[in-house]
């Protein structure tokens, strides 16, 4: 006989499960207990419960697995709801454990009592309410088989106290399946074959290749593809790192911000291979006006993706590993010389710029990926510097980049760092953050000296919330409207939480200063007190045709031309 609590300590170490973050309360004390019996299973003692989340999430991300979060009842669990949005939204692999009330006391209104099953069910792929301890062996190892198979999610799992206590012989079960629940296999054979045709027929193809290529474990296959067939690799902002940044066919991320010769590239090509990706409306701009020369092809595991949000003339539905796998042996070698020669004088003519004589943002993060050689784990928060680190940093590595896509959460970067940082000591891990997102989960300072998680923090202070300030001038006539942000002094903050500080306001000092934060044996905060009215180019307008890509105005006159 076991209690419930036990049952999940079991859980966690049958699912391989070495940390967990969290924060304990009353109706979870039974669990917390018991962890003591299992020191095999480290627990991260977060100063938020979003914090938690947002740890688990950078966890996930970085090791392909399961992330677990653990908070009590009403508040706890409620603290825990935008870090599930937020893994919902991007299809992170998550298991959000909460404690509840007593099950004879729910629907009474007791003290810390929150539907949390009711108010997660549309941000979580599933969840449970446990109130009998026999179910609760099952349950737990199908949220962890819901969470990281298929089209990855989070699930939550709600336990009552009386729950945690009751005990139970029932076993764990030796397979788990779910009635209903099906997980896509091999796409059908003709789905293939089309591709095929389609590849061969093109002159101008382009793949789009997302996170499902992280997410399957398909990087190497997509770079054989791309190989082979010669065709150039563009990037979502969650499929960084997916391929080689510095590859001669990669052309960085397309979109709203992304770089202009890639979203020139999707505008002129005739076959666009969207690998991986939902076609979101900051990738597509006008759906309308997307890629109006090309056919498009959709690879992607979810079948209700599928002509969402773009029309495809073919589709492969099905486990994207097997897709490729399938699909890169019966591909015929082919050169694309002139067109991929086109889209390398885009790069050449409409460059990403960093202007010299200032301290910019820009100059921050060019100098980091030289420094890094763009072999560091960097989580970014939302905003303006989230898409300069899109830019800048040229990640090589696929499991290196962790961004909120989706939910766009400011707060985020710092806690996913700390989660990705825990998942794997030896590497180095950044958080690019804004001085508007690092204030609202910088309290996590404290977690990260008390378990010497040994982040650096490249906090970008320009004094403003950049992006909405970005489009108040372009959109809004210049009207700032509450967006001006003052800052603590960073310095007196990490000498109260014993963090090493290091303030930067000059180019001159940024060398020095980048070279002692990475030789530092603790977690490290960065200000960087850059430009304060510095904009994201290029910029296509929210929503508009993707050909009308803004540029950069302090761009050299010889690519003026290129500004519509």
């Amino acid at each position: 006989m076991r209690s419930g609590a036990r049952i999940v300590m079991e859980a966690l170490v049958r699912e391989g499960v070495d940390t967990i973050f969290g924060y304990p309360g009353g109706v979870v004390l039974p669990l917390y207990d018991e962890m003591l019996n299992w020191p095999q299973v480290k627990h991260i003692l977060v100063r938020h419960e979003q914090g938690a989340a947002h740890m688990a999430d950078g966890y996930a991300r970085v090791t392909n697995g399961v992330g677990v979060c653990l908070a009590t009842s009403g508040p706890g669990a409620t603290n825990l709801v935008t870090g599930i949005a937020n893994a919902m939204m991007d299809s992170i692999p998550l298991v959000a454990i909460t404690g509840n009330v007593n099950s004879w006391a729910i629907g009474k209104d007791a003290f810390q009592e929150t539907d949390i099953q009711g108010i997660t069910i549309p941000i979580t792929k599933h969840n449970y309410l446990v109130t009998n301890v026999d179910d609760l062996p099952g349950v737990l190892a199908e949220a962890f088989y819901l969470a990281n198979t298929g089209r990855k999610g989070p699930v939550l799992v709600d336990i009552p106290k009386d729950v945690f206590i009751a005990k139970t012989d029932a076993p764990f079960p030796t397979v788990v399946a779910r009635r209903g629940y099906t997980i896509p296999g091999a796409p059908p054979k003709s789905q293939i074959d089309e591709v095929i045709k389609l590849i061969a027929e093109s002159e101008r193809p382009v793949i789009i290749a997302g996170q499902g290529i992280l997410a399957s474990g398909s990087s190497d296959l997509l770079k054989e593809l791309a190989e082979k067939a010669h065709i150039p690799v563009i990037n979502s902002l969650l499929g960084l790192g997916n391929f080689p940044r510095t590859h001669e066919l990669s052309l960085g991320m397309m979109g709203m911000h992304g770089e202009a010769a890639a979203t020139m590239a999707v505008q002129e090509a005739d076959l666009v291979m969207g690998v991986g990706i939902r076609f979101d409306d900051r990738l597509t701009g006008d759906t309308k006006t997307f890629a109006p020369k090309a056919k498009i092809v959709h690879f992607d595991l979810d079948p209700s993706e599928v002509g969402k949000t773009v029309s495809p003339i073919a589709w492969v539905v099905g486990d994207l590993k097997l897709a490729l796998e399938s699909l890169v042996p019966q591909v015929e070698p082919k050169r694309h010389d002139a067109w991929v020669s086109q889209v390398k004088n885009w790069q050449a003519r409409y460059p990403l710029h960093v202007p010299e004589g200032k301290f910019l943002s820009r100059t921050v993060l060019r100098a980091l990926n030289e420094h890094t050689q763009g072999t560091a784990i960097v989580a970014t928060d939302v905003g303006q510097h989230q898409m300069w680190t899109a830019q800048f940093y040229k990640i090589q590595q696929p499991y290196n980049w962790i961004s909120s896509g989706g939910l766009g959460t400011m707060g985020f970067g710092f806690p996913a760092a700390m989660g990705a940082k825990c998942a794997r000591p030896d590497d180095e891990v950044w958080a690019v953050v804004g001085d508007g997102g690092f204030q609202m989960t910088l309290q996590e300072l404290q977690t990260a000296v008390e378990y010497g998680i040994n982040v650096k923090i490249c906090l970008l202070n320009n004094g403003y919330l950049g992006m909405v300030r970005q489009w108040q001038e372009l959109f809004y006539d210049n009207r700032y409207s509450h967006v001006a942000m003052g800052s603590p002094d960073y310095g007196k903050l990490a000498d109260a939480y014993g963090v090493r500080f290091f303030r930067c306001s000059r180019t001159e000092d940024l060398e020095e200063t980048l070279k002692e934060a990475r030789e530092h044996k603790g977690p490290v905060l960065c200000e960087f007190v850059v430009e304060m009215e510095e904009n994201v180019y290029p910029m296509v307008p929210a929503g508009t045709n993707n050909s009308n890509v803004i540029m950069d105005p302090e761009l050299p006159k010889q690519t003026a031309g290129a500004n519509k």
